[in-house]
């Protein structure tokens, strides 16, 4: 492999901001926040959105929007 060309892989904290859900993680990201951590390191912080903990598909609260009635249609259309 060449030198110098690959990101810096190194552990991270990602944070859900929507349900204060944190976890520890590698990951090339980096960041001026930091956060201790319970191994009593601090590491580069990354909050976002949404995450496997607060995604409607993962939590099982996803809805589907129907219109027009398409999900019938559709599934009288291919129930043969």
């Amino acid at each position: 492999m060449k030198a110098d060309i690959h990101p810096n892989y190194k552990p991270v904290v990602f944070q859900d901001i929507s349900s204060d859900f944190v976890f520890l993680t590698r990951s090339t990201m980096s960041s001026k926040e930091t956060i201790k951590w319970e191994d009593g390191q601090e590491y580069p912080l990354i909050k976002v959105e949404i995450s496997s903990h607060s995604h409607p598909f993962f939590t099982g609260k996803q809805k589907i929007v129907d219109t027009a009635g398409r999900v019938d249609k559709f599934r009288r259309r291919y129930a043969k």
